[in-house]
């Protein structure tokens, strides 16, 4: 399983690479249904990620997804500590 999340980050890594290069050539002139055809893109998408990361340089969205992770991992911390916090309660109401 820990092969399949590497890929997926290599595959991640590498469509941001798109997104930075498809947006450098609109902006150069490019028509953007022939750009997306050419990165294997459709449009929704293309202009989907326009609306979320337009002005953003790969390294910027690296950084965004590394926040994310960090965010979704302290997120599964607390949901964790929540579950354990009510179990203990949950004992100790039961023995008073």
């Amino acid at each position: 399983m820990a092969e399949r999340h590497d890929l997926s980050l290599s595959h991640d890594r590498r469509r941001r690479s798109i997104w930075v290069g498809q947006t450098d050539t609109v902006e150069l002139g490019a028509k953007v249904a022939e750009t997306c055809r050419k990165h294997g893109v459709s449009e929704p998408t293309y202009y989907k990620w326009k609306s979320q990361f337009s002005g953003m340089t790969v390294s910027h969205l690296a950084q965004l997804r590394q926040l994310q992770d960090e965010n979704a991992k302290l997120k599964r911390m607390y949901a964790d500590l929540a579950l354990m916090h009510h179990a203990l309660k949950d004992v100790v109401d039961r023995k008073l």
